[in-house]
């Protein structure tokens, strides 16, 4: 008893700890994006006019999800918006939580304890929660379906990823891991799940979802300058270098680089069954390769983060995560020339890099005892509850 109250002690002494830290340092931005899907909705659903016409009073943000997206916030459009914020908060505790626990749930409650108070003042999970994000949602998603439904007994399998798809198109690089590992029965329901979602939602706003596909998909002016420091894609970098001429050449080469050694490094996850490395490093990779990956989308990192402390790279998994805590970039912002300027306002993007190559492959996560997988049976192999050297 004792002990377990110690225990105790210490996971809310970090909450604790964490949230001060976050009362310190964190930047309070009013829950903008969950604002501005809350307006976008009402103006939409009330007959104000069109979805992506809508524009936030004092800003030049508009939605900028696809259709889908819409019809499954629809219910914003009968919720009182304090109702809104309580919802999205609690979503994304739940998600947070589901993905911690799925990834390293048999180390026990003490060490999932103490990474989910940690998280509180990592900043990619700080953002994504004031800013009202539903980036942890979509990880949540496609976290169940690759380390629950993904199995050649399971006729689900690709039904979330597809979902998260048909909800956020950067998701659409996990279809691209099922084909590229030879899960195609999965690959094509994911993108079933994806194309019918996208067709009904077509169907129900024809006006919507083209102005979607052929406007405001390749705007990205809609979501601000590339070169601004919080997009830590390889875009964000280049844009950086040059932000008048941003070359797409040295951002070509650099996209073929990194997609060769994830279908490398993925490739050689799955054929040692550790689907949850092809997790994670598909969803380093994303945001990567996305055009904008601002800094609550880097919430994709925890799944690495998470595997490092699991596989015995504590020290490295907590370098990355002190980083990931200290708003560096923010220093550099608008002051990106210079060796010094490069290095610091690109710093989060050198994060997953690292993370790129240093994500452990192992054969332990084929079968886990907190779910079915592709190798021996229900019950799965039991694993030592200690970090392992």
């Amino acid at each position: 008893m004792q002990r377990r109250s110690a225990r105790i002690a210490i996971v809310v002494g970090l909450a604790v700890a964490a949230l001060a830290f976050d009362a310190a340092f964190a930047v309070r931005h009013g829950f903008f994006d969950l604002n501005v899907y809350y307006g976008a909705i009402n103006y939409w659903a009330h007959g104000h006019g069109e979805l992506y016409d809508f524009i936030r009073e004092g800003s030049t943000y508009g939605f900028t999800y696809p259709p889908f997206a819409a019809l499954a916030m629809l219910p914003m459009a009968v919720v009182p918006w304090p109702v809104v914020i309580v919802l999205s908060a609690l979503a994304t505790v739940a998600a947070t939580g589901l993905v911690v626990y799925r990834l390293i749930g048999r180390r026990g409650w003490f060490t999932v304890g103490v990474i989910l108070a940690l998280l509180i003042a990592f900043e990619p999970m700080r953002e994504t929660f004031l800013f009202g994000q539903v980036n942890m949602l979509l990880v949540a998603l496609v976290a169940a379906d690759l380390l629950v439904a993904v199995s050649g007994r399971r006729k689900w399998a690709g039904v979330g990823i597809g979902l998260a798809t048909a909800v956020k198109l950067t998701p659409g690089l996990f279809i691209i891991y099922l084909l590229i590992t030879k899960r195609f029965k999965a690959a094509f329901v994911a993108m079933g799940t994806a194309a019918a979602a996208t067709l009904v939602a077509s169907a129900i706003s024809p006006n919507a979802a083209r102005e979607f596909f052929t406007q405001a998909l390749w705007d990205t002016d809609r979501v601000g300058a590339l070169s601004f420091v919080s997009n830590q894609s390889l875009q964000g970098l280049v844009a950086r270098l040059d932000p008048a001429h941003p070359s797409r050449l040295v951002w070509l080469g650099l996209a073929v680089g990194v997609l060769v050694i994830w279908v490398v490094r993925s490739r050689r996850a799955a054929a040692m069954g550790d689907e949850a490395a092809g997790l994670a490093l598909t969803g380093l990779v994303s945001g990567l390769l996305s055009p904008v990956t601002w800094v609550h989308h880097l919430v994709w990192l925890i799944p690495a983060l998470l595997l490092l402390i699991d596989r015995g790279r504590v020290w490295l998994a907590g370098g990355l995560y002190v980083l990931l805590c200290s708003r560096l970039v923010w220093a550099f912002d608008r002051r990106f020339g210079g060796f010094w300027g490069f290095l610091g306002s690109n710093a989060y993007l050198y994060a997953s890099l690292i993370l790129l190559f240093a994500v452990p492959l192992s054969p332990r996560d084929a079968v886990t005892d907190l779910g079915v997988g592709e190798g021996a049976g229900a019950r799965g192999p039991q694993f030592p509850l200690t970090v392992r050297p």
